[in-house]
């Protein structure tokens, strides 16, 4: 199979629904390995335009290099190029363009750059890291605006000019003034995404800004729901995504803002709620007790 370009990559994801499928654990914590493959055969017989293996809702901050590299290479295999497979890559520059390079190796199509291990940083070193990532890699690469890496519109116009590779923004900060500075600055060089938490409640409104996708969470447990959920939000369907935001996404975030960390431990919470048990959360974060999934599935009720 031939790899897409960094663009064909890019406005692919940009043309649909994007999956970040979350990563099975057994009861020691180690990979499930043969679980996870199962659920990405499942997953890639959805219509969604891009899987980002191992990244924010994959537990990405808790794998290890070699434990990140057998993910990808499993959702490269399970897949078959039946959708375009995205990589992450974060923690420092040196160990970011290994990780990226190692992705290369393993078939991915693309890479997802997180925000930088903890430190803050000046624009030119956020600079600086980025295009080690770029250089380092023929894939596209796609930024994650978010906590301790958040570019101004200045920068990224400078990287884009740059670095070629530079074709995705993953937008996590919420900052409708940037957003519409970015777009009126660099328009339709890059594609857009949606990355804020629960990223349906934005949906509506960026896409206007021209984020014509988003990252669903919610896609790991009622795949048929968020697609559906997607089509009305581009078919501007005001009264059914305002409907499904008010009966359950809204109601699915106050569950989800109880506990630090339950962005995660909630997803994983919902695979068990509709009978695809995908492990335990890896510490720091910390699981649903039974009471909270029984309330959880009393939520999802007759959506899955």
């Amino acid at each position: 199979m031939t790899r897409m370009t960094p663009v064909e990559m890019a406005r692919t994801l940009g043309s649909g629904l994007l999956s970040f499928p979350v990563t099975h654990f057994n009861d020691d914590l180690s990979v499930n390995e043969t679980a996870y493959r199962d659920n990405l055969s499942r997953l890639a017989d959805h219509k969604v335009s891009g899987l980002f293996a191992a990244g924010g809702t994959g537990e990405f901050f808790s794998l290890t290099p070699s434990e990140i590299d057998r993910v990808v290479r499993a959702c490269v295999e399970e897949t078959r190029g039946r959708t375009p497979v995205i990589a992450p890559a974060g923690q420092g520059t040196a160990l970011a363009c290994e990780l990226a390079q190692a992705a290369e190796a393993a078939g991915a199509d693309g890479i997802l750059l997180l925000p930088p291990y903890l430190v803050g940083s000046e624009q030119a070193g956020l600079a600086a890291h980025i295009e080690a990532v770029c250089k380092a890699t023929s894939l596209g690469i796609i930024v994650y605006n978010r906590a301790n890496a958040q570019l101004n519109e200045q920068t990224l116009a400078g990287l884009c000019a740059r670095n070629p590779n530079l074709v995705g923004f993953k937008d996590g900060v919420g900052d409708v003034e940037l957003m519409t500075r970015i777009y009126a600055g660099l328009g339709d060089r890059l594609t857009y995404v949606g990355g804020l938490p629960t990223a349906e409640t934005f949906a509506l409104p960026y896409l206007e800004m021209g984020v014509t996708t988003y990252s669903s969470a919610i896609f790991n447990f009622l795949p048929e729901w968020a697609l559906s959920f997607y089509d009305m939000v581009r078919r501007r369907d005001r009264d059914g995504v305002y409907r499904e935001l008010r009966d359950f996404v809204l109601p699915y975030i106050a569950i989800r803002n109880r506990k630090r960390g339950y962005a995660v431990s909630i997803v994983k919470a919902g695979m068990t709620a509709v009978g695809r048990h995908a492990g335990p959360v890896r510490p720091p974060l910390t699981d649903f007790d039974a009471a909270e999934i029984a309330e959880l599935k009393a939520l999802i009720g007759d959506r899955r």
